[in-house]
C-alpha cells in the first residue's frame, strides 16, 4: 500500500516521519534551480525558479519523491553571458542572483553529498535557466556518479520539450510560462517603463514577447512535466537499494579537484566561438574569459 503523507512534497514541510514514508515509496530527490535576473520590465525577476520550482512539486505529487529547497542563484556574467548581457542589459544595474561557475559547481557538489547522506539514490536536477550552464553541471554530476552509485539527471525545462517548442529567455517561450504559473507576476503594461530614466529600458525582452499567452504556457509547463515524469519513473524503477557509507568533506574535496582541471573546458567560461568580443569599457568585460583561479575583475568605482 502507498504510504500517505497528503500532498506535502518539500522537505522543508516533511516531518521526520512523513519523511521516512516518502522515502521509502520512492528515494527521488528533486533539486529545483533557478536564478533571479530580468525578464523584461513586464515580468517578475524569479521566473527561472518559479518553473523550476512548479515542475519539481508536479512530478513528486505525481510519482514520488521529495522536493529539496530550491537553489535560487544560478551562473550568469562569466564567459558567454557577458556578451549577451552587454547587449541586452548594457550597464545597467540586472539585479540578479549570479554566482561564478566554480561557487556554483563545488556547492552543487555538496548538495549532492547532502541527499546521498539522506538517502536518496536518485537526483534530478531541474533548471529554469539554461542556454549551457546545465552543460556544466551535467560534467559535475557525471563526476560525482564515477565515485558514488546513485543516479543524477540534470536537464533545463527547454531540454525538456526539445523539439516541440524552442525555449528563449522572457519572449514568447518564457513569459507564456510565467503567464500560467504566476498571472500576479506579469503585467504587460509595464512596457511603459521601458522609456522612463534610468529604468534599463528593455531589460532582455524578447522580441516575440508580445505573441505570449497562458494557454501557450499551459501546453509547455504540462509537454515539460510529462517528459520530467516519464524520466522520474525509470529512475524509480531502476535504482540500487544499496548501502552507501556516509560521504565525508574529503570526498567530495577530491572530486571538486578532478572537476577544477577541467576548468578550461567549462561552458560558462569562454565566449561562444561566435560571439564578438565584448566592448573594453563594458561591466561585463572582466568577466568574459572566466578562470577559477582568477580573480575575475578589477574593482570599479
Amino acid at each position: 500500500m502507498r504510504p500517505s503523507t497528503g500532498s506535502k512534497v518539500l522537505w522543508s514541510e516533511l516531518l521526520p516521519h512523513e519523511f521516512r514514508n516518502r522515502m521509502k515509496y520512492n528515494p527521488t530527490v528533486y533539486l529545483p534551480l533557478g536564478l533571479c535576473e530580468p525578464h523584461g520590465q513586464v515580468s517578475a525577476f524569479g521566473l527561472d525558479t518559479i518553473k523550476a520550482e512548479w515542475l519539481c512539486e508536479q512530478a513528486a505529487l505525481r510519482v514520488g519523491g521529495i522536493v529539496a529547497p530550491s537553489m535560487g542563484y544560478h551562473i550568469h556574467e562569466t564567459g558567454y553571458h557577458a556578451r549577451w548581457l552587454e547587449e541586452e542589459i548594457g550597464d545597467n544595474n540586472p539585479h540578479m542572483t549570479g554566482i561564478p561557475p566554480a561557487v556554483m559547481l563545488q556547492l552543487f557538489l555538496y548538495q549532492l553529498r547532502a541527499f546521498v547522506n539522506a538517502g536518496f539514490r536518485t537526483i534530478i536536477v531541474i533548471s529554469g535557466h539554461s542556454g549551457g550552464n546545465q552543460v556544466d553541471i551535467r560534467r559535475a554530476a557525471d563526476l560525482f556518479m564515477r565515485h558514488i552509485p546513485v543516479h543524477v539527471w540534470v536537464r533545463s525545462d527547454p531540454e525538456l520539450v526539445e523539439g516541440l517548442y524552442e525555449g528563449d529567455h522572457a519572449g514568447k517561450y518564457e513569459l507564456s510560462q510565467q503567464m500560467y504559473l504566476r498571472p500576479d507576476l506579469v503585467d504587460m503594461r509595464a512596457r511603459s517603463y521601458e522609456n522612463e530614466p534610468d529604468s534599463g529600458g528593455r531589460l532582455a525582452l524578447g522580441l516575440d514577447a508580445d505573441e505570449a499567452s497562458p494557454e501557450l504556457g499551459k501546453l509547455i509547463m504540462e509537454a515539460c512535466l510529462d517528459r520530467l515524469c516519464v524520466e522520474a519513473d525509470r529512475m524509480k524503477r531502476m535504482y540500487a537499494n544499496e548501502e552507501i557509507p556516509p560521504i565525508n568533506y574529503g570526498l567530495i574535496q577530491i572530486i571538486w579537484s578532478e572537476l577544477l582541471r577541467t576548468a578550461d573546458e567549462w561552458v560558462t567560461a569562454q565566449p561562444w566561438p561566435s560571439q564578438e568580443e565584448v566592448s573594453p569599457q563594458s561591466r561585463w568585460k572582466p568577466y568574459e574569459r572566466y578562470s577559477p583561479n582568477g580573480t575575475g575583475a578589477e574593482y570599479r568605482f
